[in-house]
């Protein structure tokens, strides 16, 4: 079994790759940063050494590179899992954001996530199983204030996963809006939790790793997950 990953070098991207090299899974992984991408590869070959375990970097914001990556992953065989990780969260109101934002914000959030599956899904629809995770956010869901340009690549995504769940309902291909709510990421850099008031990484990649052992008959359409107080 092969599990792709995006985003994988840390955060959710980092937890999900572990919980599935754990429990047996061959990962193809990518992120941007090379040193943080090898530094989680080199850790994850450590512990778990019977599978395996590449990694390339690449931008996923531009088409080219995510084209690139899909193929990468091609050359090593069909993937069984897709999770698209890759994103940034940039905070800004949609009347006073820098220009530019909403551009660069949809091309990381949503154009990465909507060029790697297309490079991967013939294969995936000739072999007519999979199941394709996209991580969304609570963003997707409600506007907030400060949320701007992200919140609208994050209701895109969602939308962009909606759509593709009834386009592959033929193919026996599961399709999965994740949304969390606040997650200890780099998007929560230097906040204090040690009052668990944001939830872990490790929490996503658990509903994540949960939902894709269902028998082919179930599929988890959403998961959407916020701390026990709610959000912040």
């Amino acid at each position: 079994m092969k599990a792709v990953i995006t985003g994988a070098s840390k955060g959710i991207g980092k937890a999900v790759a572990e919980i599935f090299a754990a429990n047996g899974y061959d990962l193809l992984l990518c992120a941007r940063g090379e040193i943080a991408l090898y530094k989680t590869v080199e850790e994850l070959v450590t512990k778990y050494p019977l599978v395996t375990i590449k990694a390339k970097p690449f931008d996923l914001s531009k088409k080219e590179g995510a084209v690139a990556f899909g193929n990468w992953c091609l050359s090593s065989g069909t993937p069984d899992i897709l999770v698209n990780n890759a994103g940034l969260f940039e905070p800004g109101n949609v009347y006073n954001e820098p220009d530019g934002i909403l551009e660069n914000q949809i091309s990381i959030n949503l154009y990465s996530a909507y060029h790697v599956t297309r490079t991967l899904l013939p294969a995936m629809m000739a072999q007519k199983t999979g199941h394709i995770f996209n991580l969304c956010s609570i963003a997707s869901l409600d506007a907030y204030k400060n949320g701007g340009a992200y919140s609208i690549s994050k209701f895109a995504l969602y939308g962009f996963s909606k759509n593709l769940r009834e386009e592959m309902k033929p193919y026996g291909i599961k399709i999965t809006a994740v949304l969390p709510g606040a997650v200890m990421s780099d998007s929560w850099s230097g906040f204090d939790n040690s009052h668990n008031r944001i939830m872990e990484a490790d929490d996503i990649a658990r509903m994540i790793y949960a939902a894709s052992q269902l028998s082919p008959a179930a599929c988890v359409e959403e998961i959407l997950i916020r701390p026990q107080l709610g959000d912040l």
